[in-house]
């Protein structure tokens, strides 16, 4: 068996066994993708100077997070229908995460709920991330369930206030829920090892997948209409309602989606534990700048007064510094769990996180820095 060396490799490999629709939703951009090619080239300008003959034996890759230290500055990202990479695909990714002591953040659009997940993964370090829907009653409903399974986080992802355009799901014939199309079937047969190992085991055991989190009447077509409008995500959410949410949540906040100065200071205002700097990994705004671009402005502006946070375009473990580097506290990977996900399960999450930790630890000494700390006088951002 051909070994899995770098996130290509794990790429490839999901790209082969995923359906085109499925792989393209998880892969790809918004509109012309200028923006994943942004931030790629931003993260690719910068360097690392190198030290040499420093003496170190013991390299140290903790970071602290909310008073938690955690031995990795990693978080996997809320990523939407990670069941349908994996059958319980969100489940495996909250072990795996559990295996590694960071944590794993639950999307709302999740095809497991994060009660099961809960059950699957005890020990797994939660969080939630919460969409606003335009019915608040059902969005108290979803907050109230995230903290009954223990979430210590809510992510509230504040970038998206409308679905983005992506043409490809349209030729794809790629929706959720899933409306059966000519392309769509064909997409679909066109994998068979994923259609018995995903599909064919939700169908047998609890039926078609969709969104776990969403009412129940939104998991039949028959009455799927009635509720659609009161599970929209909320175009006008304003600062003003995340009052509304720090009263009815205990744990930490963090807004994620702030490319701006001014945006940041007003999750300091508010009242936010933390702040996720996040170009959405390219997926919603292509007009959009860089994390590389706008962190290090963020950070001398707020960084002793919220824990801040980055995203967007993960492929190495050098690419993790690189925002370190410019200041921020951890980073979230969305793409890259999926990858492995799709490759080899559970064990696939883990071996490619592993290897992004592999990958730090290997820039720490080739710069000669004993700890993320002292490894951010050595970049060159």
């Amino acid at each position: 068996m051909v070994r899995l060396l770098n996130t290509e490799d794990f790429r490839t490999k999901a790209r082969k066994y995923l359906p085109k629709g499925l792989f393209e939703y998880i892969d790809r951009g918004t509109e012309a993708e200028l923006a994943m090619a942004d931030i790629r080239q931003s993260l690719d300008r910068i360097k690392f100077r190198q030290s040499v003959l420093t003496g170190n034996e013991a390299f140290d890759l903790s970071t602290t997070l909310f008073d938690q230290t955690y031995p990795a500055p990693l978080i996997i990202a809320p990523t939407a229908l990670a069941g349908l990479v994996a059958h319980a695909g969100e489940a495996k990714l909250a072990r795996a995460a559990g295996r590694l002591g960071i944590p794993f953040c639950v999307s709302t659009q999740s095809v497991t709920s994060i009660d099961d997940i809960r059950k699957s993964a005890p020990e797994a370090d939660l969080w939630f991330q919460l969409y606003v829907w335009k019915n608040r009653d059902l969005t108290w409903e979803l907050l109230e369930r995230a903290a009954r399974a223990g979430a210590t986080t809510i992510v509230i992802t504040a970038d998206t206030p409308l679905s983005p355009k992506r043409d490809y799901n349209q030729h794809n014939g790629f929706s959720v829920p899933f409306v059966p199309t000519l392309r769509g079937i064909c997409d679909v047969l066109s994998r068979p090892t994923w259609l018995s190992a995903v599909m064919m085991r939700y169908l047998i055991t609890s039926g078609m997948p969709t969104y776990a989190h969403y009412p129940a009447a939104f998991q039949t077509a028959i009455t799927r209409l009635a509720i659609a409008e009161d599970v929209k995500i909320e175009s006008g959410l304003c600062w003003d309602d995340l009052d509304e949410i720090r009263a009815r949540w205990r744990g930490n906040i963090v807004i994620k989606g702030v490319l701006s100065v001014e945006d940041s200071q007003h999750a300091v205002k508010i009242g936010a534990d933390g702040i996720v700097v996040s170009a959405h990994g390219g997926r919603n705004f292509d007009m959009a700048p860089t994390p590389v671009d706008v962190l290090p402005a963020i950070v001398e502006a707020v960084g002793d007064k919220i824990a801040i946070m980055a995203d967007s375009g993960i492929r190495r473990g050098s690419d993790v510094l690189k925002y370190l580097a410019l200041g921020g506290r951890s980073v979230l990977v969305g793409r890259l769990p999926l990858y492995g996900l799709a490759a080899g399960g559970e064990q696939g999450a883990y071996d490619v996180l592993s290897m992004l930790i592999d990958e730090m630890h290997s820039n720490l000494v080739f710069a000669g820095a004993s700890s993320l700390e002292a490894f951010k006088k050595n970049a060159i951002a």
